[in-house]
C-alpha cells in the first residue's frame, strides 16, 4: 500500500502543530493524524475517540513499527514542506 497523497493543516495551538489528512492507493483515507510538538521533537497521534472511562483509543492505526515509522516520516516531511511554503507565502 502506497501512500498517494498528504494533506496538512497548520495549526498553532499549544503543543498540537497541525493536521494530517493521509491517502493510500488513491483508494482510503485515514482523516485527522495530529502533528504533535513534544519534548524531544514532533511526532504524530492517529485519530482517536475518548472512551466512556476517560481513555482514548485509536480508530486507525500500523498495525507494526516499520509501518508506523513511514507514516510518520511521509507525515513530518509533508508538515516541513508546508511550514516552507507558509513562510514563502509570507514574503
Amino acid at each position: 500500500m502506497d501512500i498517494t497523497e498528504i494533506r496538512i493543516t497548520l495549526r498553532e495551538e499549544d503543543r498540537l502543530r497541525g493536521f494530517a489528512n493521509v491517502t493510500f492507493d488513491n483508494a482510503f483515507v485515514v482523516r485527522g493524524i495530529k502533528i504533535i510538538q513534544g519534548t524531544d521533537g514532533y511526532f504524530v497521534a492517529m485519530p482517536s475517540r475518548k472512551r466512556p472511562n476517560g481513555t482514548h483509543q485509536d480508530i486507525a492505526h500500523p498495525v507494526n513499527s516499520e509501518t508506523r515509522q513511514i507514516l510518520e516520516k511521509a507525515i513530518l516531511e509533508a508538515y516541513e514542506s508546508k511550514l516552507a511554503e507558509e513562510k514563502d507565502d509570507e514574503r
